[in-house]
């Protein structure tokens, strides 16, 4: 159950990041508490998956996972640019989360 968890928990980290971009657009206080609420979702089922998942592999992958989620929602929804060399420095990025919990 716990990487079901993990899962849900990565739309929170997803969700709360476009909740930020939406608040740098309008600043109010319904976009505000929506940035609260969704992280706020993610940090709890992120602390239910670390019941059954290590620390720093929940971690890992969450990151990984809102990394990539953040990513599309922002090309996808808020037309932000995508290009090679910033795909690049994503699976960096990502490859360095994960693959360093990997190894060591």
């Amino acid at each position: 159950m716990g990487w079901v968890y993990l899962f849900i928990a990565s739309f929170g980290e997803i969700f709360g990041m476009a909740a930020i971009n939406l608040y740098i657009e309008k600043k109010n206080w319904q976009r505000l508490s929506l940035v609260v609420i969704t992280f706020g979702f993610g940090f709890l089922f992120l602390a239910l998956a670390m019941i059954d998942i290590p620390l720093a592999t929940a971690y890992a992958v969450w990151t990984g996972l809102g990394v990539i989620g953040a990513v599309m929602v922002g090309v996808l929804f808020f037309r932000e640019p995508m290009s090679v060399l910033r795909m690049l420095f994503l699976t960096l990025i990502v490859t360095g989360a994960v693959g360093l919990r990997v190894v060591g």
